[in-house]
């Protein structure tokens, strides 16, 4: 299973990338192999403020519909325009290609209560 090292994760399984006051937001590998093939993302949330654990978006797959959780208080500032015609992107590259939304960082302690990746790879195991 791929997780990597400079993510931060949350239970609900999604992982965040910081880079500066910019947080880069996505489901894991491990999220997207339990979902199976990802047929549908919605996300109309763009230009919101939303708190930690709010819906910012729905993933669909094959098997089921999945709300997505904010793991960090912040505005989404962008979707990923590219799962619209090509979502699949999320099970072939969920870290990469894949990623789902962007957010500004309202409050950076957020980030204290993420899981590192070894905290993520005990809690899936």
């Amino acid at each position: 299973m791929n997780i990597p090292e400079n993510l931060k994760y949350t239970k609900d399984h999604e992982w965040v990338k910081i880079e500066g006051d910019i947080a880069t937001i996505g489901i894991t590998s491990f999220a997207q192999s339990e979902l199976g093939d990802i047929v549908f993302v919605e996300v109309d949330t763009e230009g919101e403020l939303l708190e930690v654990e709010e819906v910012f978006g729905t993933i669909e797959a094959v098997k089921t519909v999945s709300d997505l959780f904010m793991p960090i208080n912040g505005e989404v500032t962008e979707f990923n325009e590219e799962l619209e015609d090509t979502p699949e992107l999320i099970n072939s590259s969920p870290y990469d290609d894949g990623w789902i939304i962007k957010s500004t960082i309202s409050d950076y302690s957020d980030l204290d209560v993420l899981l590192s990746s070894e905290e993520y790879k005990n809690l899936i195991s």
